[in-house]
């Protein structure tokens, strides 16, 4: 009997249930093992699948098994397998998808489903003939034959690309080859990378003198990676140096011979890390996001699964590098609810990290001046309390809003104008893009509505639409109301395309106006505005969220958030705590440099516990205030939360396949079941969304599991999607 392999195909599918068993053919036998990437078979179409296990029988006779068409050159690492599915096992996914998240890019799933291959060139070399026929008078050469050898002598062992050759020796391929007919030139296939091109944001010019809490940070550091799998949390005052403790672990776990992951939570952060790593640690350095191009994330990848590299930088699937002796991963900003994947699976790249941890015996460290709940009461501490420069933190003013008309308060439009006029740099968030909420008519009440969602659209007035941020849909900017032909269409709300164009009527003469959101990253790219607005003389820089994560800009005096209390009236357990992150952080860009800075907060609540937190850089009272209110109401740590979704065109097919969830999860033994309730409809599909709520996370995870294959397979599920959240953010 031939060696069995089990196989998981990775196709979309969620109720079909791998994996599944093929006979190894005798070209195989030596090149398959787990983790390998296979071409299959698989009723009636070829898809690719990933092996699991080796067997040495199957239930099924052997002239039953069906044989792998081809092995493809690119694997999985068995620890990654391992761990994509347990990703599929604990976000209720399948092991399909949870192991597409570790395959090579370009691994599709489905029919026709392919490996992005590498990239080839050839290169020319001269050969000992060559050099001979250079010298040897007998040897017959023409003028170009002659300019061509002599540069490729020239040119030295690593040869020319034929890319370039016909620039530097003036024969193009073809000429190349007559040479290489007559033993004159050697020409050979070389890998041709594509290296992802990364603007410098940021870039330190030399090594810092480490401050004594830096110093006692990283020895603690050193003393974890020598004891393998640990759990560190690096709680650190904005500007406190965090990163350059991360450098400093970076090399003790290299010296040890061991690999490294540095996780973001944005693609927004990765440049200005991607240039002090790569500063530090040079080609050493692989970058992984969804940005890069096809081609170049493949050679990424392949890079670190040959130990070409041993560092990668990156958002959440960064995760997932296959780094085969990982000893250390760094999630920075780990605060930052960025790291939760919003596609099925639902995973926490937190989490994922932790469990790779423990399975490559790495330590895991984290580190935010913000920090969860969750991290705060599961991790030990090193603290850096103080910025590195011994500046004191900005100081930070709460402004009400109640009774003041407009956008800015009269002394934050004068801090503004002041910073202008100083020549000084400034930087406002305010969390919501476009140039008005929504539009309606004055005369009748008629507001814009997406056909799509049940939500209003956006004003963007550079595009001359309104717009879905669910779904995408825009329509031009209503000149008439199309129920009363009105012509007094009112703009409702500030955003940031607008607060832009305020204040470059304001100001712009003065100083230059930055914009930075998901309408300018997708024209203007993030790395373009960051770098902008680093090498300006002065300006202010406007922005939702993105501007507040981790940036470090030693001239940036004052730090302004608007309608900072927004996040606080959103129904979530969490709203405090994202409150608090959101404006400390925001502080936290203020007063680096010499000139010292300050922080106007706008708000209606000024008396607000995140805020007030906030205004004294107190994260740690905060987080202990927060551990008790949630202990009290029985909140995540103190138990887990799995929120399922049922999403069909017809209401009464999404209400069903909800309440069959419902009742096959039952009650659980130390929760309850929450809904299933109604949602507002999105992309045109009717939602309903249940909540289940419980202290035993394997044995809920493990209930909703069970419904969802259950509820999958049955007539309610026909045209239902589902989705499951695991502790969702």
């Amino acid at each position: 009997m031939r060696p069995i392999a089990k196989v998981e195909p990775l196709t979309t599918a969620r109720a079909l249930r791998g994996p599944f068993d093929y006979r190894l053919p005798p070209e195989l036998l030596d090149s398959v093992g787990v983790g390998s990437v296979l071409l299959v078979p698989f009723a009636r179409r070829k898809v690719l699948g990933v092996v699991t296990a080796l067997a040495e029988t199957s239930d099924l006779p052997d002239d039953k098994l069906a044989e792998p068409i081809r092995a493809l050159d690119a694997g999985v690492p068995p620890r990654l397998v391992e761990l994509g599915l347990w990703v599929a096992e604990q976000y209720c996914s399948t092991p399909a998808r949870g192991l597409s998240l570790v395959t090579p890019p370009g691994t599709g799933t489905g029919a026709g489903a392919r490996v992005q291959g590498v990239r080839t060139e050839l290169v020319a070399r001269i050969s000992a003939d060559g050099l001979h026929a250079l010298t040897d008078s007998t040897t017959k050469l023409n003028d170009r034959q002659r300019r061509a050898l002599e540069a490729l002598l020239s040119s030295g062992e690593e040869g020319v690309a034929t890319a370039d050759a016909e620039r530097l020796t003036g024969a193009d391929t073809a000429a190349l080859r007559r040479l290489e007919r007559r033993g004159l030139v050697s020409l050979e296939p070389r890998e041709r990378r594509r290296a992802p091109v990364h603007e410098s944001v940021g870039a330190l010019v030399s090594r810092p003198e480490l401050t004594s809490a830096q110093r006692n940070a990283l020895s603690e550091i050193s003393t974890a990676l020598a004891h393998g799998h640990g759990e560190l949390l690096l709680h650190g005052v904005t500007g406190s140096g965090k990163t350059e403790v991360y450098l400093g672990a970076a090399e003790s776990a290299l010296a040890a011979g061991r690999g490294v992951i540095v996780m973001v939570p944005e693609i927004a952060l990765t440049p200005q890390v991607v240039t002090r790593f790569s500063a530090r640690f040079g080609e050493r350095v692989a970058v992984l996001h969804s940005q890069l191009s096809a081609g170049e994330r493949h050679d990424e990848w392949l890079r670190l699964s040959r130990g070409q590299a041993d560092i990668c930088v990156g958002p959440r699937s960064a995760v997932f590098a296959p780094i085969e002796r990982l000893g250390l991963l760094i999630v920075d900003e780990e605060h930052d609810a960025s790291y939760k994947q919003e596609g099925d699976p639902r995973y926490d790249a937190r989490e994922v990290a932790e469990q790779r941890a423990r399975l490559e015996g790495a330590l895991l460290l984290s580190g935010s001046a913000t920090p969860r709940a969750e991290s705060w009461s599961r991790y030990r501490r090193l603290t850096l309390p103080e910025r590195v420069d011994g500046r004191p933190l900005p100081a930070v003013e709460l402004l009400d809003m109640n009774g003041v008309a407009g956008a800015l308060h009269p002394q934050t439009s004068a801090a503004l104008a002041r910073v202008a006029a100083d020549g000084e740099k400034a930087i406002v968030l305010l969390n919501r893009r476009g140039w008005s909420n929504f539009v309606s008519c004055r005369d009748c009440g008629h507001t814009w509505i997406c056909p799509n969602c049940d939500v209003t659209l956006v004003l963007h007035m550079a595009r001359g639409v309104v717009s879905c941020h669910h779904c995408g849909h825009r329509e031009r900017v209503p000149d008439l109301c199309p129920e009363c032909e009105s012509s007094d269409v009112a703009r409702h709300g500030v955003g940031t395309e607008r607060l832009q164009n305020d204040l470059e009527q304001a100001l712009g003469g003065v100083t230059q106006i930055l914009r930075l959101d998901a309408d300018t990253a997708a024209r203007e790219g993030v790395t373009g505005v960051l770098a902008a607005f680093e090498t300006a003389d002065s300006g202010v820089l406007i922005g939702t969220q993105m501007v507040a994560k981790g940036h470090d800009f030693p001239d940036v005096t004052l730090g302004v958030v608007l309608d900072a209390d927004s996040t606080l009236r959103f129904p979530d357990f969490r709203a405090e705590e994202r409150t608090f992150a959101l404006v400390a952080q925001l502080a936290g860009r203020s007063g680096r440099g010499p000139r010292g800075g300050r922080v106007l907060v706008q708000t209606t609540a000024p008396e607000a516990r995140p805020l007030r937190f906030a205004e004294r850089h107190d994260a740690a009272g905060f987080v202990q205030e927060e551990l008790t209110r949630r202990q009290a109401f029985g909140y995540p740590p103190f138990s887990h939360i799995v929120k399922l979704q049922t999403a069909s065109p017809e209401y009464a097919a999404a209400m069903a396949a909800a309440e069959k969830l419902a009742e096959a999860i039952g009650t659980p033994a130390d929760g309850r079941v929450l809904g299933p309730t109604p949602l507002f409809k999105r992309k045109g599909l009717e939602r309903f969304q249940l909540e289940v709520k419980a202290v035993d996370r394997e044995a809920v995870v493990g209930s909703v599991r069970e419904a969802i294959e259950l509820v999958a397979r049955g007539a309610a599920a026909r045209g239902v999607k589902f989705s499951v959240d695991v502790d969702p953010q």
